[in-house]
């Protein structure tokens, strides 16, 4: 899952980027409304969390570009602004929650975990291919009935391409799914996290061939 976080303060963001991240999630920091819309319009993010008070306006007025790549994208407001006027006006322009500042870190994955489970959003249940079941609300996998803990990258590999079982995923989507645009990407790195995943898929028998498609990408299917 590829998080937008757009917030200008450098400490905070810093503080709940590292806790995302550590929650296995990927996460583009933002700090400016000009930067946000930029990459908006480039991204496919899963889900937006949006300061309003940002040096170049109100974080709200970038719900029509998230909105236009991505309609059903969930987006929960982190504002310092908690009048209930400012907490209607974030949930009448179409922010999905409002997360009053300060919060804690575990009720904002809560809020995360609870807007993902919307029926709004697509391919919110369990997502199975041979023995692996991915939960893709919270972020967790099963292979033969056994929770398996799986790197953070590796994961973001896994729910990609178990999300598209049986097609071709290009490598840049997957590395859309997989890298924030602060990491720095070799050329192999993609390869190196798939092959790891496929170990590992391997030694769990989990009944899932991993396929390299020359020059295009990978492909997940079910063992024959």
């Amino acid at each position: 899952m590829r998080i937008m976080l757009v917030e200008d303060e450098a400490g905070l963001a810093e503080m709940l980027a590292g806790f995302l991240r550590r929650e296995r999630f990927v996460v583009d920091h933002l700090a400016c409304l000009g930067d946000a819309c930029e990459a908006a319009a480039m991204v496919d993010y899963d889900l937006a969390l949006l300061d309003r008070s940002l040096p170049d306006g109100d974080g709200l007025s970038l719900l029509p570009a998230l909105r236009a790549r991505n309609p059903g994208i969930p987006v929960i407001i982190l504002s310092a602004r908690g009048e209930v006027e400012d907490r209607v006006a974030g949930l009448d322009h179409g922010a999905d929650d409002y997360l009053v500042k300060p919060f804690a870190l575990d009720e904002m994955l809560a809020r995360i975990r609870a807007v993902r489970r919307r029926p709004a959003q697509v391919l919110q249940d369990p997502i199975g291919a041979g023995a692996v079941i991915f939960d893709p609300v919270h972020d967790t996998v099963e292979i033969g009935g056994r929770p398996v803990i799986l790197p953070r990258r590796e994961l973001r590999v896994l729910a990609t391409l178990i999300r598209r079982r049986g097609r071709t995923v290009l490598r840049e989507t997957l590395e859309q799914g997989v890298f924030g645009m602060d990491d720095e990407i070799q050329s192999n790195t993609l390869d190196s996290h798939v092959s790891r995943l496929r170990r590992r898929l391997r030694e769990a028998d989990a009944g899932v061939e991993i396929h390299a498609i020359r020059g295009v990408g990978y492909l997940l299917r079910a063992a024959s």
